[in-house]
């Protein structure tokens, strides 16, 4: 009933060019389907998509409501980070140390993967930047997210379509280490003619936002097996962890600045750093859930606040750019994300993988980190720019994805239902 109420004001507020009463309905109406759409069965898997969209929507309509709190920049490059690494830490706590082990099996499948991912979309952001001709630094967002690692929303899009899960986590987690050494090179490589790319400094951002996190949710992940010296070598791991950070506190830092001429060592230090706090924050987070066992399930909601928080902030910081490109911006997204698919697909199956490996590697390739593309363009205070093709890209790859997976999943079983009825015939 407010959808309909919102829909038929929005209508109106748009005839009679009312901004007062069509802007507030327009949020109104994406709230109102965002919320319905979870209680239809079949469009459940869209839901958070229609979050997205939602947040795209207030976004534009809203924008000054989403760049400043009073004097507070919500593009603060250190909110941003920490935001996007609780949506990596949400994502982590859905994978475990036993996900690196699908490497031994799938070993072909995950070198594929990883080849098709970062020669692919990187090559394919480039061409639509060539043909578009977006303003640089827009360009430059297209190859970044065409760069970066593939997400874990690939697990979820191969589980539904019955496709080797396993294979997929493995792509998922290599490609994921390799992101802070392989997206920097492709960014230097296509896009340093575009915007000023600074190998080093981009690695440690992708190890910050990535890695750390991940890393944190992975410390969990262990102590929930861990044995009984497992856990004291973690207590004196924390122990010192505690000590250094204090240290580093109470003058270490600026004593170590004095030292350290090079802007290198300090900037391991500051990893290093960065690495202890993680170590910290996933012991506690293990403590936690020992006392709310319903953590582990609440985690995944927290990462998709935080995009949903990301691609408003994003979206309001690059209207007027979106204003003037968004449905290139789009049909780019579709293009590049099509292309993913379909030759991750085709080149699967030419290397020689299954139907059911080549599905998978077709998710791997064509479905990006949009948070860590987001994160990065956060880290060069570029969000309206940089950050705009990830904000853009993101949706459709959910809708895409999600669609996708639903026609490959009636593919499976009807192949497997094929498979079983010839078993029994033999």
């Amino acid at each position: 009933m407010i959808g309909l109420l919102a829909f038929v004001t929005l209508l109106f507020g748009s005839f009679k060019s009312d901004i007062k009463i069509w802007q507030p309905a327009a949020v109104t109406l994406a709230v109102s389907l965002a919320i319905g759409i979870g209680a239809i069965e079949s469009l459940k898997n869209y839901q958070y998509t229609a979050w997205i969209i939602t947040a795209v929507v207030a976004g534009m309509v809203y924008p000054d409501a989403f760049l400043k709190w009073g004097s507070f920049d919500l593009r603060n490059k250190w909110l941003i980070l920490i935001v996007v690494q609780f949506v990596m830490f949400g994502m982590g706590i859905q994978m475990g140390l036993k996900d690196f082990a699908g490497l031994a099996s799938s070993g072909k499948g995950v070198l594929i993967g990883l080849l098709c991912h970062f020669s692919i979309m990187p090559l394919m952001g480039l061409l639509l930047v060539k043909v578009f001709h977006f303003e640089t630094e827009i360009a430059a967002g297209i190859i970044l997210i065409g760069s970066c690692s593939s997400g874990l929303a690939s697990n979820v899009m191969v589980y539904i379509a019955r496709a080797n899960l396993v294979l997929s986590v493995a792509v998922t987690a290599i490609a994921t280490l390799i992101a802070p050494f392989m997206t920097p090179f492709l960014m230097k490589l296509l896009a340093g003619t575009l915007i000023e790319i600074k190998f080093f400094n981009m690695m440690m951002e992708i190890i910050k936002i990535v890695i750390v996190p991940i890393g944190a949710a992975l410390i969990h992940d262990y102590l929930k097996r861990a044995t009984p010296t497992g856990i004291t070598t973690v207590k004196i791991i924390t122990a010192a962890c505690v000590i250094w950070l204090l240290v580093l506190y109470f003058g270490l830092w600026d004593l170590l600045g004095q030292m350290f001429a090079s802007e290198y060592a300090m900037a391991s230090v500051e990893i290093f750093s960065f690495f202890t706090g993680a170590f910290l924050v996933g012991v506690i987070y293990h403590l936690l859930t020992l006392k709310f066992n319903k953590l582990d399930e609440i985690m995944p909601y927290v990462s998709m606040l935080g995009i949903v928080y990301f691609t408003t902030v994003t979206t309001a910081a690059g209207r007027d750019n979106l204003l003037q490109v968004g449905f290139l911006l789009f049909a780019a997204s579709v293009i590049h994300n099509g292309a993913g698919y379909l030759f991750g697909y085709l080149l699967s199956r030419l290397f020689g993988l299954d139907k059911k490996s080549s599905r998978t590697v077709a998710f791997e390739v064509g479905l990006q980190n949009g948070g860590m593309a987001s994160g990065l363009a956060g880290s060069m205070g570029k969000l309206g720019t940089v950050g705009l093709a990830a904000a853009v890209f993101s949706p459709w790859m959910n809708i895409s994805g999600s669609i996708l997976a639903n026609y490959w999943r009636k593919k499976a079983i009807k192949e497997e239902e094929s498979e079983r009825l010839l078993y029994e015939k033999n």
